[in-house]
């Protein structure tokens, strides 16, 4: 019988510290991850809708797939634009094993992501962290950092300081300071690590802002038009991705990069799995500044799936 799992089991069942170590195991194994598919949906006298289907599997063990619809006009229905569910299954038999939320599941394994790039990209004795933006990933990505490297200082900036206000709130309480940001470049400055989970399409880190040492991880654009940092930002970093198929078709800060002539494909140091593999070097010194690019792959959420059917029922860990 399939179980369900509710985004507050979900949650319950993917602690930071765990998850990041199940996406890095996910990354030094292999495990087959398909182009994402997308399908227009047409929907009568409204915007059409878009289904996406993100699959990846183990061959042998799990199979899973994260099913996801975007309808624009949802606002004027009252409804959120965006769903997501995630159906996992046995890999070997085809039965299916659990449906979990797929929302909050995706926040989760997006911030470990980053959290599990910083283990090889940031400072080790990296203490301040500079979250830009305030949107649903921000705490994820401040809590998911905070559990990678020992944070004692984190600052807030956004477009609105309201916004700020509200998410430094809302993370009073925790290990680490929280203040508000008002003026970015100065908070840039300051900072070891600056995460970013943004909808800009015009650069909000520039380049002549960065400091040696500093690691920069940008997760929020994820479309050519888009880009949290400008290419003078790309050019002076070591680049890691977590897949260059997607980072080379989606990332903006990259392409852009890429068009004005200042960056090439070949200047991408590594992907995940290559650093988790020890297959190529993450950090080399101090000095050097580390930009982390996530464009999200379905293996992430087959990781997470994985993690959340285990952490339920402790046979399912060994089954896969």
């Amino acid at each position: 019988m399939i179980r369900v799992f509710s985004a507050d089991d979900v949650a319950r069942s993917l602690p930071y510290d765990q998850l990041i170590d199940a996406l890095e195991e996910a990354f030094s194994v292999s495990a087959i991850v398909p182009l994402r598919s997308h399908h227009a949906i047409d929907v009568p006298g409204a915007a059409s809708g878009t289904l996406l289907l993100m699959p990846a599997w183990t061959s042998g063990d799990s199979l899973g797939v994260k099913i996801v619809t975007v309808f624009p006009d949802n606002g004027l229905r009252g409804l959120a634009a965006v769903h997501a569910s995630y159906l996992l299954l046995d890999a070997r038999t085809g039965t299916f094993r659990a449906m979990m939320d797929g929302g909050e599941l995706t926040l989760r394994r997006t911030a470990c992501a980053s959290a599990l790039a910083s283990r090889y990209l940031s400072r080790k004795d990296a203490n301040t962290l500079l979250m830009v933006g305030t949107g649903k990933l921000a705490p994820h990505l401040i809590g998911a950092h905070a559990t990678a490297r020992s944070i004692s200082s984190v600052r807030i900036w956004g477009r609105r300081i309201e916004a700020a206000q509200s998410l430094a709130e809302e993370m009073q309480g925790m290990r680490f300071d929280v203040s508000v940001a008002e003026d970015l470049e100065s908070a840039v400055h300051d900072a070891d690590i600056i995460s970013c989970a943004t909808l800009a399409t015009d650069p909000l880190i520039h380049g002549e802002w960065l400091q040696a040492g500093q690691h920069l991880d940008l997760v929020g654009a994820f479309t050519p038009k888009m880009r949290e940092a400008d290419s003078a930002a790309v050019a002076r970093a070591d680049v890691y991705v977590d897949t260059r198929a997607g980072t080379l078709s989606e990332a903006g800060e990259i392409l852009q990069a890429i068009d004005e002539g200042r960056f090439s494909e070949s200047g991408i140091k590594a992907e995940l799995a290559e650093l988790v593999r020890g297959e190529k070097a993450g950090r080399t010194s101090d000095s050097t500044i580390t930009l982390f690019k996530s464009t999200g792959t379905a293996l992430e959420d087959l990781a997470a799936a994985m993690l959340v059917a285990s952490q339920s029922d402790p046979a399912a860990k060994h089954a896969g």
